[in-house]
Formats: C-alpha cells, structure tokens, sequence
C-alpha cells in the first residue's frame, strides 16, 4: 500500500528558519492572540480529532501516488510545519494578515510541496485524497485552498475551515487510522460539506507580525 520515498536533508534548513525568525527584531511573534499572517509557519490541529496536519517523504501506495498527508497526535513533530504562501501572484505578502475567504498556498517546511487535493478516493475511507505535490513550492492550480472563518482575517485563536478552490472539498479528518509503516497516523482527506470534522486552529509555530493594523468584520464562517 506504501512506498518510501526518497528522504531530503532539509531539518537542518527549517530549524535555521525558525531561529531566524525567533531573534528579536526581525518581525515574528512566538506566543499570543493576534492574526496568522502571511509568510507564517505554523502546526494546524484538527479541533475535532485532535491531531496536527502532517506530511512526511513517504507516497501513497494507491491513488494518485503523491506524498502522504496524515494527522499525528505528537505536538513536537517537525513533519508538521507549514507555511502560509501567496494563491496568486502578490497576493499574500509576507506579514499580511490573512483574510477570511483568500485563497492561499500551505507549502511543506521540510519536502517543500503543497497541500493538494484531486479527485482520487482516499486510501481508507473512499473520500477524496489530499496529498503533497509540486517542488520547492512550485505546484499548479490544485494547491489552492480558500480560508473560510469568522470576522476580516484568519484569527489565531479562532476555528477555521480549509475549503478547496478546484473541488469545493473541505480540509477534513475522521478518524481512520493507517497500519505500517505508518502505524497510529489519522488519515486527512477532502469531504463535500462543512462539518466538525473539518475545523482547524493555528498552534506551534513562528508568526510574523501584521505589516498592517487589522480591523474587525463579522462574515460567516
């Protein structure tokens, strides 16, 4: 069912990111309210599952072949970074906060491919799989995901919805786990309809500070 793929020496370029970012100065924030903003990196957990968004340099065995996107339940997994990048041209500059209904890109810090969803079923449960595709960030029109929350802009605090532009699906977990060599590791799959177990919130990660004040706005989730 599953193929290894090749690994990449890349934690060594993630943790000099994160430290970058950590000196004082240089424009991010660790801990805190506030809005997620662009250029971010940041853990997503499912609020319903309780498990953070993780990929790792291991290919599905069936479907489409691509990276593997699955949920862990370990909080200090480096498999489970991600950085909020730009779904148009210009369209996310670093520090701007992300607003709910933008359409943005979540690259993987440490294989540099996108979150990705196509209409294959998902291993176990026959929805639609989501997978890791393109390199060094560079992918296609299927890597789109569109913020659906609350208010003006994606609160850190708040629950939000990954809704994707190509099929509709939204971001989602429901509790089927895979066996070897994966073993425990929650399946992440799209589905057609809003529901609880597609809710997620920002966590551990390094925030870059808005660029510009945010104001408050009321829209539907």
């Amino acid at each position: 069912m599953w193929s290894a793929g090749r690994g990449r020496a890349a934690g060594a370029a993630l943790l000099g990111l994160l430290l970058a970012l950590s000196v004082p100065g240089s424009g991010a924030a660790k801990t805190g309210a506030g809005v997620v903003t662009c250029g971010s990196v940041l853990k997503l957990f499912n609020t319903q599952h309780r498990v953070r968004l993780h990929s790792h340099d291991v290919k599905y065995g069936s479907g489409s072949g691509q990276q593997s996107v699955t949920g862990v339940e370990a909080s200090d997994d480096a498999n489970s970074y991600w950085r909020i990048r730009s779904g148009s041209e210009g369209g996310c500059p670093r520090g701007s906060p992300v607003r709910c209904g933008q359409a943005v890109r979540l690259t993987h810090v440490l294989t540099g491919k996108n979150l990705h969803t196509h209409h294959f079923p998902s291993p176990l449960s026959n929805n639609q799989e989501v997978s890791a595709f393109g390199e060094d960030g560079e992918g296609d029109d299927l890597d789109l995901w569109i913020v659906r929350c609350s208010g003006k802009h994606w609160e850190r605090e708040a629950a939000v919805r990954f809704q994707h532009v190509g099929t509709s699906v939204f971001l989602s977990v429901t509790g089927e786990q895979y066996g070897s060599p994966i073993r425990g590791q929650h399946e992440v799959h799209g589905m057609p309809s809003a529901n609880t177990h597609n809710t997620w919130k920002a966590m551990e990660g390094i925030f870059i500070k808005p660029s510009v004040d945010p104001s408050a706005g009321h829209d539907e989730l």
